[in-house]
């Protein structure tokens, strides 16, 4: 590394500033290891993302310490509102010892940013316009020992050196696809696609699903497996978008933001989702799901957040895991960096084994679930009668959110932890 300037090696390089890898740099510097974090953009910068953050998000920014009161701008919600087959049923959000019992919701582009300067007064050094391309590997070894960027509005051509490489670079993940990691085809796919409107309805405290999403080409309406959803700001503004996952026929074929459109203007005018009230164009962003990268670590290369498939199959959330796998790789990080350097690989071996401990089963339900909405019939006669059932949508709450107290916890929690632990943890 004598050809490299000090300030361009660390003890670990984390590439993207998004929710997952500010949440491992903040992890890891906390505890003193020396940390870069690389974002590609300048803060604030916007993504796509439907804003509304469940009871397990929460956990994590509280981990953080990240202060989330109202005063600092967080706007809080008390469960999910569901609309389908013409019912609407309206649950709080479940009180378990594991999880807070409220979400929150935050736009992405402040958001972010919060998380990223979180990591930097943990100690990570954070270079924003430094677009990391190529990693840099040992002829010898195969291993990851740093990365090449070019850095600032000059793109001036840097490299940056490190033991350890953390891939937090979103579904597209360069750095995965230089170290020979491609996407597998068999693990589901979604596309989300959102826009804000200013609305009367800002200030609501419930996240809203609908799950009706109709495909009305042709002579008859096909209902698509996915869902909508409106989520107020709380600054006058909604966040209104759908998922849609590719298990459907249609899937390939459809205009997501003519459905969007579509959508929004069947909705009563008085709420305000009209083309003049439209105070942001329409954007779209894939949903890689169920650890559709793996493995989650090779060579000096740990894969964390929507670089490693993280987001649930079950409703499309991605943030909440993208934290909670940060933390994850933080923590086998700094316990790897406290072993003798023949030890350090047993230690790295592990991350992926917990992540499969702690998801892989769960996972395997939402690939079924992703398989059996995929039908239309199944979606028609799961939305038409469903919701009539108050107990099991409670149960079906619990499941899609992964919400469960992991000991103890009701008979719902035991029967959603017992299937998750023996399905195949692929």
């Amino acid at each position: 590394m004598s050809d490299v300037p000090a300030e361009h090696t660390a003890d670990v390089i984390v590439v993207g500033a998004g929710p997952a890898g500010s949440t491992t740099a903040y992890h890891i510097a906390r505890t003193g290891l020396d940390v870069l974090l690389l974002e590609k953009t300048a803060f604030p910068r916007e993504k796509v993302c439907g804003d509304g953050l469940t009871p397990r998000a929460v956990k994590e920014l509280l981990a953080m310490g990240i202060d989330i009161s109202e005063e600092a701008g967080w706007l809080r919600n008390k469960g999910l509102r569901i609309i389908a087959g013409g019912n609407r049923l309206q649950m709080d959000w479940p009180e378990l010892a594991s999880f807070p019992e409220y979400g929150l919701v935050r736009k992405r582009d402040d958001f972010d940013d919060q998380l990223a300067r979180q990591a930097v007064k943990a100690g990570a050094r954070l270079y924003e316009r430094c677009n990391v391309g190529a990693p840099v590997v040992d002829d010898r070894t195969g291993r990851i020992t740093g990365v090449h960027a070019k850095l600032g509005e000059e793109k001036r051509p840097v490299t940056f050196r490190a033991p350890l490489v953390i891939a937090a670079d979103g579904n597209s993940s360069r750095l995965s696809l230089g170290m020979g990691l491609h996407r597998r085809e068999d693990r589901p796919m979604g596309v989300a696609v959102r826009t804000y409107f200013t609305s009367p309805r800002h200030d609501d405290d419930y996240l809203e699903s609908w799950l009706e999403l109709w495909d009305r080409r042709g002579t008859e309406p096909r209902l698509l497996p996915g869902y909508g959803w409106i989520f107020g700001m709380g600054d006058g503004t909604c966040n209104v978008g759908l998922g849609v996952l590719n298990t459907s026929d249609t899937f390939k074929d459809l205009d997501w933001r003519e459905v969007l459109k579509a959508w929004c203007a069947s909705m009563p005018e008085d709420w305000g989702y009209t083309p003049e009230n439209m105070s942001g164009p329409i954007r779209g962003a894939a949903l890689p799901m169920a650890f559709n990268r793996q493995p989650h670590y090779t060579r000096g290369l740990l894969l964390v957040g929507d670089a490693g498939g993280m987001v649930n199959p079950f409703n499309g959330e991605g943030i909440a895991y993208a934290m909670e796998s940060g933390r994850i790789a933080a923590e086998v990080v700094v316990q790897a960096h406290g072993r003798a350097a023949a030890r350090r690989e047993v230690a790295l071996q592990r991350y992926p084994k917990v992540l499969k401990d702690t998801y892989g089963g769960y996972y395997t339900l939402g690939r079924a679930f992703v398989k059996l909405i995929g039908n239309p019939k199944v979606m028609k006669i799961a939305t038409e009668r469903g919701l009539t059932h108050p107990l099991l949508m409670k149960f079906t709450l619990k499941m899609l959110a992964n919400l469960t107290d992991p000991t103890g916890g009701d008979a719902m929690d035991r029967v959603i932890n017992g299937l998750s632990r023996i399905a195949p943890r692929a």
